[in-house]
């Protein structure tokens, strides 16, 4: 007997054109949307590419929290670009890019734009993270509404 947690977040496979709606996914989403993601996954993922992995091969010795946020970076332009293959299971890392964007946005940039200091590095590093309008116009908000907030929670422990 399969037990609630071991189904599968897919649907089983279905003859050609035919949607199914599960309780993890109520509305299938269109192609067109899907493929809007993608686009939000190669925006991510090969801007961090293009910027952050020539940091491998030639960097100076890094600091902690350098060292760090780099390496960060560096796993999540990865991860954004399994999102192209994957475009719905990697929609957390989308969530997670927007969630930190935001936090600093709202904790370092705004206090420091509302006492007209926002100047040198902070404006640089605070036109780079705004870049976060792609990732938020991107996501298909309501299937993330649907799939993490509405749908039922995996279980804590097993049934009998």
């Amino acid at each position: 007997m399969k037990q609630v947690w071991e189904r599968p977040l897919t649907a089983s496979p279905q003859p050609r054109g035919t949607k199914v709606a599960t309780s993890r996914n109520p509305r299938p989403l269109a192609q067109w949307q899907v493929n809007v993601l993608r686009v939000g996954y190669l925006f991510m993922g090969g801007g961090l590419a293009i910027i952050k992995w020539p940091l491998l091969f030639g960097h100076p010795t890094w600091g902690v929290a350098e060292g760090t946020k780099e390496c960060l970076f560096i796993a999540m332009s990865f991860l954004a670009l399994l999102g192209l293959r994957y475009p719905l299971r990697m929609v957390p890392i989308l969530l997670f890019e927007v969630t930190w964007k935001l936090i600093w946005l709202g904790i370092v940039a705004l206090p420091a734009w509302v006492d007209n200091d926002l100047d040198g590095a902070l404006r640089t590093e605070a036109g780079a993270v705004a870049l976060v309008v792609v990732i938020i116009a991107v996501i298909p908000w309501r299937y993330v509404f649907a799939q993490f907030v509405m749908a039922p929670a995996d279980p804590w422990r097993r049934r009998p």
